[in-house]
């Protein structure tokens, strides 16, 4: 996780600890909500405006800094034994997946066959693993980062992308939730460069954004599938035209 990461997330932290919503805090800094959230989503914060935040939260940078630096370092991926054993059990699969998505126990078992003991039995497994911590009352706190990925080519995202990417795509994608476009253009390296750049800040934000919305109540939140993928690609209906 860079720096920049890592004083950004220790700063919402604080705002958390504090109890100050992102409202509050825009209404302390004197601008719109939306461009609170914008802010920390981009994460696009110059040196005034984070000035301006600190002193909004009552803190000062050597503060920030030291959260920043105490904070436990998260990962941002599995280990290849790790991701088999997760792999080698579909139901602690799911749970994992519930847990990625901050689902608590008790709507974890009302969605699938599962008894609260074996849920609890699959999220004790997780903590052994290294993947969350398991809390009293049942609560858990995750262990990966936002930014966390499966291993390219590994057993996790060899099993989606084998069992499930045309399950998901199976769809007229027709829904007002739903959304497809396959969009092909010819640009130069830099152009492309700048192109992923931004598809990988567009999954950022989804990311925040999942993040942000998991302080509502789970009946005000809903399951949403986003796929982000880009390579130089020709049909091979097409290529076995060419000269």
């Amino acid at each position: 996780m860079s720096t920049t990461a890592q004083l950004i997330d220790a700063l919402k932290r604080e705002l958390k600890a504090k109890g100050i919503t992102y409202a509050e805090l825009a209404q302390r800094l004197g601008i719109s909500e939306a461009s609170v959230k914008r802010t920390f989503a981009l994460r696009s914060f110059s040196l005034e405006r984070l000035e301006q935040v600190l002193a909004a939260v009552g803190m000062d940078f050597m503060e920030l800094a030291q959260a920043a630096t105490d904070a436990p370092q998260l990962i941002t991926q599995l280990t290849l034994a790790q991701e088999e054993e997760i792999i080698g059990d579909k139901r602690l699969l799911v749970v994992a997946v519930a847990a990625l998505n901050l689902i608590p126990l008790e709507h974890i078992v009302a969605t699938y066959k599962l008894t609260e003991a074996q849920a609890l039995g699959y999220l004790l497994r997780l903590d052994r693993i290294g993947f969350l911590i398991l809390r009293p009352n049942n609560k858990y706190r995750l262990l990966v980062a936002r930014t966390f990925s499966w291993i390219p080519n590994g057993p996790i995202q060899t099993y989606f992308r084998t069992e499930a990417f045309s399950d998901f795509l199976d769809s007229e994608f027709k829904a007002q939730q739903e959304l497809l476009q396959l969009v092909s253009v010819m640009l130069s390296p830099s152009s492309t460069r700048a192109l992923l750049d931004r598809l990988r800040q567009v999954a950022d934000e989804f990311s925040q954004q999942h993040q942000d919305d998991a302080r509502l109540p789970y009946d005000q939140r809903h399951s949403l599938t986003f796929l982000l993928a880009a390579r130089p690609w020709m049909p091979k209906a097409f290529q076995g035209l060419m000269r």
